[in-house]
């Protein structure tokens, strides 16, 4: 050893550094303290948590949260190195956990261990969304209607879904307050009750884009916070007078609604199976929608004839056969519809 050569001034062991040896720096540091308990508040609505004034949605039961809420009990050292934390969970009570946590690591090369115990207390508070729905708080209103007719039921659940959907989408995406509060069925079509106004313009824009029709606004001033006015809005989303899968008569023809513009439509023709755009006002007749269509049996085909049974009355009815059923074969199915005492075959 030379004469440079640098000694620990605690116990004289040599050391690389100027100052306490790698082992007496052990020693002498307090590398770990463990507070004595430890909080967990969660909603009982909706069991989000809550770090700091953040309430964050989790789904974890109370089983997995407690390990991490037990190490946060545990602050290290900047200087420990590659460490492993294990705990063992006893439930207490319903409020209370004690957690005992064996805590290893690498202090200036050294290994290091320690066991330590702490509690865990489990608090319930209600959300700021669990408040907000509670309270009745709501920032607007989608309003689905339809134009000179009601909405149809598929439409209704549609529009349901969607509202769903977008709630889903918003709250995965951290926007807890943007929520549906309530979806109710009235005489003239579905109300959506929602929690910011953000989410009602998207579940407006997605039912329009996905049923067609168009939305329209309505602020409404509800009072003042903090300076500011607070508006509640009211989407009022209206459906086309006609929907997708409609099935109509049309200059003599019958077809299906493919598409809803402002001022066109666009038409599969089943006499030869075309789609064509044609103007609203050259419908006759709106014969059903094609969802409720019924199945029927193909009896026979004969060049460009086939023979429908009907599956009210049982009778073989003949019918041209559109481009769109040339291929069709006996003993196959056919959608139809009723047009008063003619049946519709779909093409």
């Amino acid at each position: 050893m030379g004469i440079k050569d640098g000694f620990c001034p605690n116990c004289g062991r040599p050391s690389d550094m100027e100052g306490l040896c790698d082992h007496c720096k052990v020693e002498k540091t307090r590398w770990f303290s463990c507070d004595a308990t430890v909080k967990c508040i969660h909603c009982p609505g909706c069991g989000a948590l809550k770090q700091g004034n953040t309430w964050t949605d989790t789904d974890r039961e109370r089983s997995l949260l407690a390990p991490d809420i037990a190490r946060s009990a545990v602050h290290l050292h900047p200087d420990v190195k590659k460490v492993q934390i294990d705990t063992r969970i006893d439930d207490l009570s319903i409020n209370r956990s004690r957690a005992v946590l064996s805590i290893k690591g690498i202090l200036y090369g050294k290994e290091v261990e320690a066991t330590c115990e702490t509690q865990i207390a489990w608090q319930r508070e209600s959300c700021d969304r669990c408040n907000r729905i509670s309270g009745s708080y709501y920032e607007g209103v989608v309003q689905v209607r339809a134009q000179d007719r009601l909405p149809s039921p598929y439409e209704i659940q549609t529009a349901a879904e969607i509202a769903s959907g977008v709630e889903e989408s918003l709250q995965i995406g951290g926007e807890r307050l943007s929520f549906v509060s309530d979806t109710t069925e009235t005489r003239d079509g579905l109300d959506i009750i929602v929690g910011s106004q953000h989410i009602g313009l998207l579940i407006s824009r997605k039912i329009t884009a996905e049923l067609g029709g168009r939305y329209t606004t309505h602020p409404k001033l509800v009072g003042e916070k903090n300076g500011r006015q607070l508006f509640r809005i009211t989407y009022s989303v209206r459906l086309p007078r006609f929907q997708r899968r409609d099935v109509i008569r049309f200059r003599g023809r019958y077809g299906e609604v493919v598409q809803v513009d402002p001022h066109n439509m666009r038409i599969l023709d089943f006499t030869d199976a075309v789609v064509k755009t044609i103007r609203e006002d050259e419908i006759e007749k709106i014969i059903g929608n094609a969802r409720n269509a019924r199945e029927a049996l193909v009896a026979y085909c004969s060049q460009n004839t086939i023979g429908v049974i009907d599956p009210s009355s049982f009778e073989t009815l003949e019918y041209a056969a559109g481009a769109s059923l040339r291929d069709i074969k006996p003993g196959q199915h056919v959608l139809v519809l009723r047009d008063g005492d003619h049946l519709v075959v779909l093409g």
